[in-house]
């Protein structure tokens, strides 16, 4: 059996975590191509969404809204998107598709969101890009947090391995950063393609951060 890169649990915790579909073992796999498979699937198992009137909103495509969930109005959602109990889609929000929302998230005021994967708790509440990334449970982007995903070469991303220390390549161009369970991060800071923070870790404001960070909070 081929090992996993990035083990699901390295960043993530399964216990009590909102589910509708199993979760891969490797989290390289809820990113590009494979999250669009996983979405698809995850769908597809659930059927019709269960709402879908939600006034000033615009929906189009493939998108499953929980009951409980709130969408304001000037919203919009493309799909594929899965969005979860509880979870809060504010005024200007835009979510460009291939997207999954779980439980009590927020995507917030002009916060945009592609090709990305929101844990239980996750909130980018203000002014947020969040592009081919992976929140964990509880992460909370601080106002103006900018997740890139795009190299300016536009070449393959590659990773530092948090285990070896060694860059991997993801065999994506587009991937944004992986930030393990309760990850903070401060206003205005701009995390660079392929970062790693592991869970309980951080970046102060307007900190530009690129690589992986195992502890501690990143102050430079």
């Amino acid at each position: 059996m081929k090992p996993t890169r990035l083990s699901f649990e390295t960043f993530f915790s399964r216990t009590d975590l909102h589910a509708p579909y199993p979760f891969p073992e490797d989290a390289v796999n809820l990113l590009g191509s494979s999250l669009s498979l996983w979405l698809e699937a995850l769908l597809k198992a659930l059927g019709p969404s269960p709402v879908r009137a939600f006034p000033g909103v615009i929906l189009q495509g493939d998108v499953y809204i929980s009951e409980g969930v709130t969408i304001e109005p000037t919203a919009m959602i493309q799909g594929p998107t899965y969005i979860g109990p509880g979870s809060e889609i504010r005024h200007g929000a835009y979510i460009r598709g291939t997207t999954y929302i779980g439980k009590n998230c927020v995507v917030g005021h002009t916060t945009e969101v592609k090709g990305s994967c929101f844990l239980d708790g996750a909130k980018a509440g203000h002014f947020a890009y969040v592009g081919d990334s992976l929140l964990g449970r509880d992460v909370n982007l601080g106002a103006g947090t900018k997740l890139a995903n795009l190299r300016l070469k536009q070449d393959e991303v590659s990773y530092k391995d948090p285990h070896t220390g060694q860059r991997v390549p993801s065999g994506l161009r587009k991937f944004g950063a992986i930030l393990g369970d309760r990850v903070q991060t401060g206003c205005n800071s701009v995390i660079s393609p392929g970062s790693l923070l592991l869970p309980d870790t951080g970046i102060f404001p307007c900190v530009h951060f690129h690589g992986t960070c195992t502890q501690g909070m990143v102050k430079k």
